[in-house]
Parts: structure tokens; sequence; C-alpha cells
């Protein structure tokens, strides 16, 4: 959607990486931006201590005073961004990560974002995110790539962490059309389980927009 990552200077990190993306696990490409949003929400977890919950596909979120005791109420903020992008005819794919570190709100793009700084953990160096980041998605990026049980576990920790499970969302998709439903899970292909009118479809690719909590969910609090 021609969206860029803004930022001031020194003011968070933005990061990118080359891997493989083998013919034969074509299947599971699309749980390469869910496994970066995993690593980027362990890695703020371990520097940063800020408990962070992952959007899909591609969004890490948190909620601004998390070191403070928790308020349910309380809206949840992005405070980083992954997205990949295929190298054609390579099979590689650029996994790009931005992550706020030390901006404070007049610097925020959009309200709906936050920083390490506003969540109260801003004296943290860039370089140890980073680090730390790398670390964990090639340690995901194996277990990925190794399939079986592995894989099964890197799965189900994704969805416990999705706070997008069981939330009413609309899904704008890239031809411009938007769907409303409940998202009811994560197939093992990475899709976005949404049901509507009485069925249910997966989603490959679109911008989430979380509406509310269906009453019948069992994600998060948005």
């Amino acid at each position: 959607m021609s969206r860029q990552w803004r930022a001031p200077a020194g003011a968070s990190i933005a990061v990118s990486c080359v891997v493989p993306a083998p013919v034969d696990r074509a299947a599971d490409w699309g749980w390469l931006p869910l496994l970066s949003g995993m690593a980027m929400r362990q890695a703020l977890g371990d520097v940063a201590d800020v408990a962070c919950r992952l959007k899909w596909p591609n969004d890490v979120l948190v909620q601004e005073g998390a070191g403070e005791p928790a308020d349910d109420s309380a809206p949840w903020l992005k405070i980083s961004g992954i997205l990949c992008e295929m190298v054609p005819g390579d099979g590689l794919v650029v996994i790009g990560a931005g992550a706020n570190i030390a901006q404070e709100r007049s610097e925020m793009p959009v309200d709906t974002a936050t920083s390490l700084a506003l969540c109260g953990s801003g004296n943290v160096r860039r370089e140890d995110v980073i680090v730390r980041y790398l670390g964990v998605l090639a340690g995901l990026l194996r277990t990925w790539a190794g399939g079986g049980v592995g894989l099964e576990v890197v799965r189900a920790a994704y969805r416990r962490w999705c706070l997008t499970i069981g939330l009413e969302v609309d899904v704008h998709q890239p031809q411009g059309r938007v769907v409303r439903g409940t998202a009811t899970g994560v197939d093992d292909a990475g899709r976005l389980v949404v049901e509507a009118a009485g069925s249910s479809t997966a989603h490959a690719a679109g911008d989430v927009v979380h509406v509310r909590r269906s009453r019948a969910g069992t994600g998060g609090t948005p």
C-alpha cells in the first residue's frame, strides 16, 4: 500500500536480512513474516522487558505503561512492523523490520503507534535489540526449515501470542475489497481464517484492523 517506515534519526531500528525460501517449502512461505514478528516480540521482551503481542500478519503491539499493573482496557499500539518481499527467481526473501525505540509522543506518525520510551523502557541499546532479534529469527527459521514437530510447536506459539485471533476484524485486501468477520484462527499455511456470513475464508494477505472482541472469541483484549 505504498507505506513507509518513518522515524527521527537515531530513534528507531530498521533492519533487513536476506533468507532462503526453498521452492519445496513454498506452501509454508506465508510463515516468514509471522516468524519475523515472533522474533521481534521476543527480542523486545528480552532486551527491554516489555510484554508484546502479535497482530496478523506483520505487526508487534504493546500497551503503553506495560510495566505498570495490567490494565485490560488500555489500547494495544504498534511498536514494530514487518515487511517481507520475494526476490523474483532467486529463491530468496528480504525480511524488513522496524521498531520504535526512543520516540516521544509528539514524534509518533500516528496515534496508534508507540515506542519503548513511551513504555518506560527507552534506555536500551538499539544494537542489542537488533542482535537479539536476528539471533531469535535465525533459530525460528532453522525450525521452520526443518518442518515436522518443531514447526508445529512454532505454529502453536504464534497462535498463542496472536492478539488477532478471536477479534472482529476488517481485512483490507490488496485489490481494495474490505471483509469484516471474526478471526477464528491462523491455518497451517500462515493464513488468517475469518468467519463471515456463515462461511470461513483463509486470507493470505491483507491489512487487518481490529474492530472489537468477538463474544465467542478466545483471543486477547483488543
